[in-house]
């Protein structure tokens, strides 16, 4: 079991001073801080499997069990929830329609095995490679042309219930800019809260049936969840794994933005985990993929609590993440969420998949890329298209769908068009770190640690 030192009196954090990763407050401070973790995390992880179809239980016990693996593999020295990752949610929304969740769940672990092998790359080689491979103009287009692929599925939901969907969105909205710090951050949150209850007095003034409860009424207080397994024997999850590994690009941004965010508030030495944050995230994932929950990812969302609260102790993780292995063993909880109607998720879509496109879009602003280049141009301009309007090409059994594609285009257009560029001196694109992509939501001032 890791032992921390007790920071100060225990009960309180001095002006300019933090909890370090290796310190604690008292227990009952500690749990109340696990506490706030679990808040400000779980709307985020329960909205993907809600989304992609998955077992919420499921994934809320390989988002505890994953946070835990996360601590140990970190050695204790990296302060991080793993929540459900969002840049899954095209590549499993996709795979499932086409191949069945099986095929999706394999890919989910092919994310995982790569994260995990470039964690160990990282880990004896460092992380001027990646910066290399992906600077911030390809990082944001890959990031953005995720977010923005998935609008027809938001349009979908959406139209289902025009009116509980509308009121879902403005409430979002709304949250979002009344609000600050942490109330702030869980505005897409609030905005489900709101449309739930709206729908389930639209239900009972009409009398239309919009949400079924009787999948709650029949469910355990306490059980297991519902597990399965990934399928690699079947003829399509081959041609389908090829959409999934563009995301080890978005995990890997979100992972190393996050230490290095930890880094700054902390100790400069906490860079030197990198690679171990990638090795267990991998890791997690690759579980989570193998038994029927969603991909991970290290949370914005709890990066905010610790900027806001100054506790970066790994205790309180330990705490956030048994907190959530001991959730996901009701079944009851995950069949309310189960009964979210399809306006309620079609208006927080709308807001969320175009946040995720917006945050691509401010990895450009942030490194202030040069849009008067015409290699930076059309590495973005070529790459979102094709995932806006869907490109897919098609051998046989084999497709590739918008996401590789628009992937592989960010890759391509850039790195062979700097090449050009600089041949010819034609204005070549000098790149720059790794950008880190950040949360969704909150007052930036409040929750960015950078």
């Amino acid at each position: 079991m890791p032992v921390w030192k007790l920071h100060g009196n225990g009960r309180t954090v001095e002006p300019g001073a933090v909890v370090r990763p290796d310190e604690r407050l008292n227990w009952p401070a500690t749990i109340a801080v696990g506490v706030q973790h679990v808040v400000a995390m779980f709307g985020a992880t329960f909205l993907v499997p809600v989304l992609t179809g998955f077992p919420v239980s499921t994934t809320l016990l390989f988002s505890g069990i994953g946070t835990l693996l996360f601590l140990l593999v970190t050695r204790n020295k990296l302060p991080s929830y793993l929540g459900s990752s969002f840049a899954f949610i095209a590549p499993v929304t996709a795979a499932t329609a086409s191949a069945g969740m099986g095929s999706a769940l394999a890919g989910i672990v092919a994310v995982g095995v790569l994260l995990a092998a470039i964690g160990f790359v990282v880990q004896f080689a460092g992380i001027g490679w990646i910066d290399k491979l992906m600077p911030p103009v390809v990082a944001g287009a890959i990031v953005a042309l995720i977010g923005f692929n998935l609008a027809p599925v938001a349009w979908d939901s959406y139209q289902q219930q025009p009116l509980p969907a509308t009121i879902t969105l403005a409430a979002v909205i709304l949250f979002s800019v009344m609000f600050r710090g942490f109330l702030g951050r869980i505005s897409i949150v609030l905005g489900v809260v709101v449309g739930y209850l709206v729908t389930v007095v639209l239900q009972l003034v009409t009398g239309e049936q919009l949400i079924d409860f009787a999948p709650v009424a029949d469910a355990a207080w306490i059980g297991l969840p519902e597990f399965h397994l990934a399928d690699f024997a079947s003829p399509g999850t081959w041609s389908v794994i090829a959409m999934f590994l563009p995301v080890a690009l978005v995990l890997i941004a979100e992972n190393v933005g996050h230490v290095r965010g930890v880094a700054t508030m902390t100790d400069p030495s906490v860079n030197r985990s990198t690679g171990r944050a990638l090795i267990a995230d991998g890791a997690a994932t690759t579980l989570a993929g193998a038994f029927g929950g969603s991909g991970t990812t290290t949370y914005g969302e709890n990066i905010g609590v610790m900027a806001a609260t100054r506790v970066y102790s790994t205790a309180a993780y330990w705490v956030a993440g048994s907190a959530a292995i001991v959730l996901s063993l009701s079944p009851k909880i995950g069949a309310v969420f189960n009964t979210i109607p399809p306006g309620v998720l079609g208006g927080v879509t709308t807001a969320l998949y175009g946040l995720i496109g917006i945050i691509g879009i401010k990895i450009w602003v942030d490194n202030r890329v040069d849009f008067s280049r015409p290699v930076n141009q059309y590495t973005a301009a070529v790459s979102l298209v094709m995932a806006i309007a869907g490109f897919t090409m098609v051998w046989g059994e084999f497709s590739l769908g918008p996401i590789v594609l628009g992937a592989a285009a960010a890759l391509v257009i850039y790195h062979l068009g700097n090449l050009v560029a600089r041949l010819r001196k034609t204005g070549a694109d000098d790149g720059g770190p790794i950008p880190a992509v950040g949360q969704l939501g909150g007052d930036p001032l409040d929750s960015d640690p950078r």
